[in-house]
């Protein structure tokens, strides 16, 4: 049992997973709380690209890789996705992601509750086009994702792209509570199976409540915004808030502070650990 209990699933993150003594338990839903361009849309797509790369290599050594990483985009398509990965990293890298990475593409369903034309984001001919949004219109989002994630394999790293599509449209609805009994759901779902998930939101659209409505549905909150540094510059900092079963460890260490830093070689990384007080 303690072995088991030590088992980390690597962020992919090198600067980052000997901190964490290897990555985050497996089964962690982690909600990755960010404002505009603070990091946390370069966290998850600097894991995913070096776990990718350690997938496609075949040398996991100690690793604990996920069997599959699940990317599920709400608004987005797959190929616009791989290409801001490939241009903002490694251009060479396109191919492996491309084929260690499942996309599932909810992007039709979501805008088809929308006003937005089909003919923006179908396929096929303008009659085709409408007689899908017809049979989706009455299609639930939540009900999707719960089908699509249930039919993930166990021992999976799941993304979530991204609840800020989701989650502004049900406040002050009763909408609001389907959507937080799906995220204590999907806790529970990755305890059982061993799933990792990945769920970013950006900071300062809801309500202070609201994301602390959030926060409690999930394992561990990370938070990234940005820090005057004086002289007119501005710092990247990624906070742990909180992480069930690691935060005393990294108390214990006085590592629940970073700077952080995103290189074109590296992607994300943290640096210059501080201290809260």
């Amino acid at each position: 049992m303690r072995d088991r209990l030590q088992l980390r699933m690597p962020t992919g993150i090198t600067s980052l997973d000997p901190l964490l003594d290897g990555g985050v338990p497996p089964g962690s839903a982690v909600l990755l709380l960010g404002e505009h361009g603070a990091g946390n849309v370069e966290f998850v797509q600097t894991s995913i690209m070096h776990l990718a790369i350690l997938k496609r290599s075949g040398k996991a050594g100690e690793h604990l890789l996920p069997d599959r990483i699940v990317y599920v985009t709400l608004t987005r398509m797959r190929e616009d996705i791989l290409r801001e990965m490939a241009l903002s990293f490694n251009p060479d890298l396109y191919t492996q992601l491309k084929e260690e990475i499942v996309f599932y593409d909810l992007s039709e369903l979501y805008f088809d509750a929308s006003i937005v034309p089909p003919d923006w984001y179908g396929e096929g001919s303008a009659i085709e086009r409408l007689q899908k949004k017809q049979r989706r219109e009455s299609g639930d989002i939540l009900a999707e994702l719960a089908r699509v994630l249930g039919g993930c394999p166990d021992n999976s790293l799941i993304v979530m792209d991204s609840l800020t599509g989701i989650a502004p449209s049900l406040t002050g609805s009763p909408r609001w509570h389907a959507f937080i009994a799906f995220l204590r759901g999907l806790q529970q779902v990755a305890k059982r199976r061993n799933i990792t998930i990945y769920l970013p939101l950006t900071s300062g659209i809801l309500d202070r409540s609201r994301e602390l409505e959030i926060a409690d549905c999930v394992d561990a909150t990370l938070l990234f915004r940005w820090e005057e540094t004086g002289a007119q510059r501005r710092q990247r900092v990624m906070h742990f808030e909180r992480f069930r079963g690691v935060m005393p460890r990294l108390e214990d260490k006085d590592l629940v502070k970073f700077a952080v830093k995103i290189s074109a070689a590296e992607g994300f990384e943290v640096r210059n650990i501080r201290v809260v007080v």
